[in-house]
């Protein structure tokens, strides 16, 4: 059977949002930026209303970020396995709906952490 490099390619790629969160999702988690900035951290209007609802943010959403990207990332290497003979065409559109709910999964932590924002701190 011949080597499907583009198939090893996609496998590396659908684990990098996975292994994205769990790194920076372990950082701001342990290690968030002290200092409230709008560059780096969880950056939402409640969670900058000042620094206990900045570092509650940060390790809310950091947590759930390590936690879900270490559930992602089995996932996303075994949904390729069934697509190993497949043509470069069947892998790429596997590879790009994977890529997209790993994107909604991502982006909607925003969701439970501003949830948790707001009953952790119901007077901002």
């Amino acid at each position: 059977m011949k080597e499907n490099w583009f198939w090893w390619y996609m496998l590396v790629c659908n684990c990098i949002i996975p292994m994205l969160m769990i790194v920076l999702g372990r950082w701001m988690w342990k290690h968030y930026p002290k200092k409230i900035n709008g560059l780096m951290g969880y950056r939402t209007k409640r969670s900058m209303k000042n620094e206990e609802t900045w570092r509650f943010g940060n390790q809310y959403c950091g947590q759930l970020w390590y936690k879900l990207g270490l559930i992602m990332v089995v996932p996303s290497i075994l949904i390729l396995v069934p697509f190993r003979a497949s043509t470069d065409n069947t892998i790429g559109i596997v590879s790009l709906v994977l890529n997209v709910i790993q994107l909604l999964v991502l982006v909607g932590c925003i969701i439970p952490t501003e949830k948790a924002l707001k009953k952790q701190f119901p007077d901002f």
